[in-house]
């Protein structure tokens, strides 16, 4: 008889998981890299064991009702200002609104990775006047940078999801003078030190060996296809 676990996992199936998985984070249970990580997982798990591995420490149960805003707090903003100076955000810290940067002659910085995102959706406006503001990422979410850079540069350095994957989404309104406003990803910023090494533990016992040559495998493909379409887009913008 076969082993329910071994069972082959239906698309229907994945996304589900990746739906509790997205209502776990709303509800502060899992942080942004998390959250993405998991949801990585879960689009490339085979079977039945592979996705409850991502969910055993999670609540099984619907997503949360909306709560209605206050008038007014949906324009709410957290701001973080560097004037001549430096302004940091990292660690372990909550976001259920806008968030706001502001670099003149400074610096900002903001590390999304550890943070509680209680929204579907991260927005960030990000102005630098002769500064530098720079938000981190976790690889795999998706980024929606605009907005207007005169004498400088805003750009978007992160290994984001592959087409049709329901991944956070980073959205950035940048507007630069002579300064720098740079979105980067895990890839390209100081490790961090995962949190959630307990279940991975038990995905890598699940798999043996050839879990880290099949993930490595998944990455290295996922990463030729990111920059081969980067490479395309910066072709098209130069006009060949």
């Amino acid at each position: 008889m076969t082993d329910p676990g071994e069972l082959r996992a239906s698309d229907a199936e994945r996304e589900a998981v990746v739906e509790q998985l997205r209502v776990a984070s709303v509800e502060g249970r899992l942080t942004l890299a998390e959250l993405t990580d998991r949801t990585e997982a879960a689009y490339t798990a085979t079977t039945h064991a592979e996705l409850a591995l991502l969910t055993q420490d999670l609540p099984a149960g619907s997503a949360p009702a909306a709560v209605p805003a206050a008038p007014g707090e949906g324009r709410k903003r957290r701001w973080f200002v560097g004037i001549m100076g430096d302004a940091k955000r990292r660690g372990t810290w909550r976001i259920d609104q806008e968030l706001g940067a502001v670099a003149v002659m400074g610096d900002v910085l903001i590390d999304l990775r550890e943070a509680e995102v209680r929204t579907d959706v991260v927005d960030i406006t990000a102005v630098s006047v002769m500064g530098d503001v720079k938000i981190i990422v976790p690889d795999g979410v998706n980024v929606d940078l605009d907005g207007v850079a005169v004498m400088g540069d805003k750009r978007v350095d992160v290994l984001e999801a592959a087409p049709g994957m329901n991944v956070p989404v980073i959205r950035v309104r940048a507007y630069v003078v002579m300064g720098d406003v740079k979105v980067i990803g895990d890839s390209q910023a100081q490790p961090l030190q995962r949190g959630f090494a307990a279940w991975r533990e038990h995905w890598r016992r699940l798999h043996g060996d050839d879990w880290r040559e099949t993930r490595r495998q998944l990455r290295d493909g996922w990463r030729e296809s990111r920059d081969q379409l980067r490479d395309e887009r910066r072709q098209l913008r130069r006009g060949y």
